[in-house]
This record gives C-alpha cells, structure tokens and sequence, in this order.
C-alpha cells in the first residue's frame, strides 16, 4: 500500500512530462502540402535578404513545402527558372509557447536528403499562426541594430 502514492507521483511526472496537447494537434494541422504565398518585412525599402541562408524573397515566394511530423522531417521546392531551383530538406520542431511572446517556437534545420545537417546551423522562427488552411512565421533579425521582422504566410495546398 505504501508504493501507491509513489507510483501516483510518477505517473502524473511521465504525463506533466509529455508533449502539450497543443503542440500535438499542431503537429497533426502542419501534416502535408504547403505554397509560400508572402514574404513580407516590417520595414518599408529594399532590402537583400537571403532567407534561410538559402535565397531570395522572390525565390522563396511560390515555393512547395511539405511537412512530415511523424519523424519531424520536410521539404521546400523551389521553382523558379531564375533562381537556384529544386528540394530542400529540413527537420523541423514545434516547440511549447514561448511565455514572453505566446506564440510557438518553430525550429528549422537545413539538412541533407539523409537528414544530416551539413554545417548544424538551424533557424528559431515564430509559428504566429497555424490553422487548417494558413500558416504563418515570423523571423526577427537585427537591422541597423534595431528588430527586424520577415513574415512568411503559406496556404495549405493538401494532407
């Protein structure tokens, strides 16, 4: 009798342990297809930006994403004649709510075809929204020492 409340504590440990309900169901709404529609910053100008350490803005809108959330890995195609065109692989994670901001951390990790990171360089963004038909990122950099942020909305294309 004496091993029941010890065996109630670790049970409710395992649970406050696991991962939040929230970030499950999101897992489950970013499953599938995407299209980059807009990339948009919050300053007004030009401004050379390569996203990613990938490419441009105008290479990246128009771009096709797919997220695979059982083994937290993706791929984004770009296919634009005047770029640097094809896929690219990338693990992701969904983190809990970042208790300053209240939206979500979104990890993303360049990588291989065979899910190696080349040089372990990865990307904090936002998830400042994510439902059933839209998604959207935000990326805060420093510009002229002042906070400078890109804003990425997707539209969901299928599961």
């Amino acid at each position: 009798m004496k091993k029941l409340p010890f065996l109630v504590l670790l049970v409710v440990l395992v649970f406050a342990c696991g991962t939040p309900k929230t970030v499950k169901e999101s897992r489950k709404v970013i499953k599938g297809y995407w299209s980059l529609d807009d990339i948009a910053y919050s300053e007004k100008g030009t401004f050379t930006v390569k996203l990613l350490n990938d490419t441009s803005r105008e290479c990246f809108t128009g771009s096709s994403w797919r997220f695979i959330p059982n083994n937290n890995t993706g791929v984004y195609n770009i296919d634009n004649s005047n770029c640097p065109s094809g896929d690219r692989n990338f693990i992701f994670d969904i983190q809990e709510m970042n208790p300053e901001t209240g939206l979500y951390d979104f990890l993303l990790k360049p990588t291989s075809e065979k899910n190696k990171s080349e040089n372990n360089v990865g990307f904090r963004l936002r998830l400042a929204q994510l439902n059933d038909t839209s998604m959207k990122w935000e990326q805060t950099v420093s510009l002229d020492g002042k906070p400078f942020t890109i804003t990425m909305r997707f539209s969901k294309i299928s599961d």
